[in-house]
């Protein structure tokens, strides 16, 4: 293994470089998407109906006590009524009526929206397609970090490789390092030799990436390379960064140019997809003091 190759001379050809999660075919997930969300829609047009104002129909739907059918009905509630305002914000039930007094002004009005809902067939199945796509957001990078920790696993059986291996919570390196300078900051995964932090990683699956996205995942890489191994080097560590991005995303305007960059920037850090783990991530850069 020579490792001297670095990330950016595997740019001409890219595309046999990156891995591709499999989808779902158009319009096969009507059925399935139409019996998922109809009851979400049917009590959005009762909720829409019991309601004297949009403000009064958004505090219902924050009322209602199953998390899963809260959300769905905040994502209806935005596309109808209220575009602008962040779904994440509309999830937070404890925030329900500061949300109407800061955004309510905005709301479409009910009159407007009761039209509007009783124009569509029930179910919507162009609806039920927005909110399906919801669904399956996050699995494409779910099932990349789970063949990742694999993969990690599997070459480095001596290590000890830990992190969410699907959904879960981050590792916040203010929970491995005391004194780190912002506690808060989460990576995906470690890889240690006993007490030794050999590497901490991130890892994204691109499946379309551009423009501000581009730019802001990247120089959100960045960042976090630049604070840790400044915190590193202060505190005299060889701990390594190690960034594992896939997807046709990577393919896109700048970005395979971008991670070439970032790899750059130091020894200490590598670029990788999947198919490079193997190849290009190897002991001896991981355990180099």
């Amino acid at each position: 293994m020579n490792m001297k190759i670095n990330f950016r001379d595997y740019k001409k050809e890219a595309s046999n470089w990156i891995t591709l999660a499999t989808g779902e075919f158009y319009p096969d997930i009507l059925i399935d998407a139409c019996n998922l969300y109809q009851p979400v829609l049917e009590l959005f047009g009762q909720l829409l109906k019991t309601s004297e104002s949009s403000i009064r129909l958004f505090l219902q739907t924050s009322e209602i006590k199953q998390p899963w059918m809260r959300i769905q009905l905040a994502r209806v509630f935005r596309k109808y009524v209220s575009p602008n305002t962040p779904v994440e914000m509309l999830k937070k039930k404890t925030k329900a009526q500061w949300i109407c007094d800061e955004f309510g002004k905005g709301f479409r009005p009910i009159v407007e929206v009761q039209k509007a809902f009783s124009t569509r067939s029930m179910p919507d199945e162009a609806l039920c397609t927005v909110l399906w796509e919801y669904k399956d957001r996050g699995q494409k990078g779910y099932d990349m970090t789970e063949r990742m920790f694999a993969l990690l696993k599997t070459k480095f059986p001596e290590f000890q490789i830990s992190g969410p291996e699907r959904a879960g919570r981050d590792i916040l390196l203010g929970e491995v390092f005391r004194d780190y300078p912002k506690p808060d900051r989460p990576v995906d995964f470690i890889i240690q030799d006993n007490d030794n932090i050999l590497a901490v990683g991130l890892a994204r699956y691109d499946s379309d990436r551009g423009g501000a996205q581009e730019d802001d995942r990247t120089g959100g890489y960045f960042n976090a390379a630049k604070e840790f191994l400044e915190y590193a080097t202060n505190n005299k560590l060889k701990t390594k960064v190690i960034f594992v991005n896939d997807g046709p995303g990577l393919l896109l305007g700048s970005m395979w140019n971008d991670y070439s960059t970032l790899e750059e920037t130091s020894n200490s850090i590598i670029v990788l997809t999947l198919r490079m783990i193997l190849e290009r991530l190897t002991k001896e850069w991981l355990t180099k003091q």
